[in-house]
């Protein structure tokens, strides 16, 4: 993948047996009531265990508002779906800033225009100079945006509208 795709989300990516297992392990770790749900906190402690952070308070109520008030939490299916999720971008910043790092050829934290004129040689060497130009000095380019927001913000949180969860039993 590079250009061709840096403003689409990857394709749905699937844990290992082996990442799946552990990701429950996790859930049943932190369901300390042995509820079949997460609590706040501990959907928090289960994070910081699986992603080595803690969420932050417009993180946690994002997933937390989407749960009905009237249950305890999070269901182990949609706490495995978050993770998948959260899996899944995790990998894609990863790749573009692999991708990033391969055309920082001095190390310098930013592409020159030399650098990303000998960035498209190689990915797209039929690519015009005029479009390059276009699309190195847009900051609205479909290229550049998804560039600067994967490498220069922390990572998306989902949304209440991209989570639904029914009641924990």
């Amino acid at each position: 993948m590079f250009f061709s795709q840096a403003g689409a989300r990857p394709r749905m990516w699937e844990a290992s047996p082996s990442e799946h297992k552990k990701w429950v392990e996790v859930f049943k770790a932190c369901d300390e009531e042995n509820k079949g749900c997460l609590s706040r906190e501990n959907f928090k402690v289960a994070v910081v265990m699986l992603f080595g952070y803690k969420p932050s308070k417009i993180e946690a109520d994002a997933v937390m508002s989407s749960v009905d008030p009237n249950t305890s939490g999070i269901l182990l299916k949609e706490f495995l779906d978050i993770v998948r999720k959260k899996k899944e971008a995790q990998l894609y910043r990863n790749e573009i800033r692999h991708i990033f790092t391969a055309f920082d050829r001095h190390y310098r934290g930013y592409l020159t225009l030399e650098d990303f004129k000998k960035a498209f040689k190689q990915v797209a060497p039929k690519l015009s100079e005029r479009i390059i130009l276009e699309v190195f000095r847009g900051p609205q380019s479909p290229v550049i945006a998804p560039l600067q927001k994967h490498l220069l913000l922390p990572p998306p949180s989902p949304t209440p509208s991209q989570l639904s969860f029914p009641p924990c039993s």
